[in-house]
């Protein structure tokens, strides 16, 4: 019994880093692959560099080539970012 009192604080410990830490990092993990898996052409990106433009072709390996004010770039797709382009595509907000 005593044992198992004095392994509590370090469970509850890895409990707590669990639930803050780990597993919301997983969950973003898991958003941002399948963000990357439903780009199609077409759509306005920006890159997690700061690059703006619009996806011309997709390819299986993981890239994607972007058509900018500066050219054609080829970018792997985990090179998106998934909040920023996600403001990008958001409606505007009217104000009332």
């Amino acid at each position: 019994m005593e044992n198992l009192q004095s392994f509590a604080p370090l469970l509850l410990m890895f409990v707590v880093v669990y639930m803050f830490m780990i597993r919301p990092q997983m969950k973003r993990q898991k958003q941002e692959k399948s963000f990357a898996k439903e780009l199609k052409k077409g759509d306005k990106v920006i890159t997690k560099s700061g690059l703006h433009g619009k996806i011309l072709e997709l390819y299986d390996d993981g890239t994607c080539v972007i058509e900018s004010g500066a050219g054609k770039m080829k970018y792997e797709r985990s090179a998106i970012s998934m909040e920023m382009s996600a403001k990008l595509n958001a409606p505007p907000v009217t104000k009332k």
